[in-house]
């Protein structure tokens, strides 16, 4: 797990150098616009106000790029953008409690699976999850969906600048105890130090240097998505406000 600076590390060597940086546009709908997949993606996701504007800032180090808001729900598209002429990254709406309609939240379900299962340039997902919320069961229901899809998952634990030392190596322990993945999927990180960007980077870097997560023009999985117990796995959209 990453939870130290490495400031001259970063001076050093960059892992993503950003030349240009474009935005592209966002999809709205399921089948509607979206670029041409010419390019590796890495995608964005996580609970509605984790963070990922200011995480997407601070990996392409632009104060204002990825538009940040303290309205949950702000990110009503799946949105593109693309990093020199090497990647594009894509900012996902966020799940969970959102100032939008519940027809607006329902309708987010079958856009974010439809780019997560045809996508054929996808290398991986970044989920984040905030230092001070224990994972609930809209974070859970997104871990075992990205399982069962077997798209490779980076975590990337937010805000750890909110709290001290002490509790933020509390925390990070019992976040990573809770959704039970191995300590290298797990990164630290905060957006007002910069804590996690060079890591982060690396992770990114190296996740566009892999072969898509499924053959590309392979249809997609359209089974029924059960886990191993035979529970339902489902994208955590369009549920009641919590």
């Amino acid at each position: 797990m990453a939870d130290t600076k490495k400031p001259a590390q970063e001076k050093e060597k960059d892992p993503l150098i950003i030349r240009e940086l474009k935005f592209l546009g966002g999809m709205a709908v399921q089948g509607g616009w979206r670029p041409p997949e010419a390019l590796p993606e890495v995608a964005f996701i996580g609970r509605s106000n984790v963070g990922k504007s200011s995480l997407l800032n601070l990996l392409v180090r632009r104060k204002a790029f990825a538009r940040v808001s303290r309205t949950p729900g702000r990110t009503q598209e799946v949105n593109f953008f693309q990093v020199n002429d090497e990647l594009v990254l894509v900012d996902l709406p966020g799940y969970g409690y959102a100032r939008v309609s519940k027809t607006k939240r329902h309708s987010w379900q079958p856009l974010i699976e439809g780019y997560l299962r045809m996508t054929s340039q996808l290398r991986g997902i970044v989920l984040l999850l905030d230092i001070r919320r224990d994972p609930n069961a809209e974070d859970l229901a997104m871990l075992d969906y990205l399982a069962d899809l077997e798209i490779p998952t980076l975590i990337v634990i937010t805000k750890v600048d909110k709290l001290g030392a002490t509790a933020r190596r509390e925390r990070l322990t019992a976040v990573i105890d809770t959704i039970e993945v191995d300590e290298g999927q797990v990164i630290a990180s905060s957006a007002h130090t910069g804590l996690g960007r060079f890591e982060l980077a690396e992770a990114v870097a190296s996740l566009v240097t892999q072969p898509a997560w499924r053959r590309q023009g392979a249809a997609p999985a359209l089974e029924e998505p059960f886990d191993d117990e035979g529970d339902d796995v489902s994208l955590p959209y369009g549920g009641d406000e919590d």
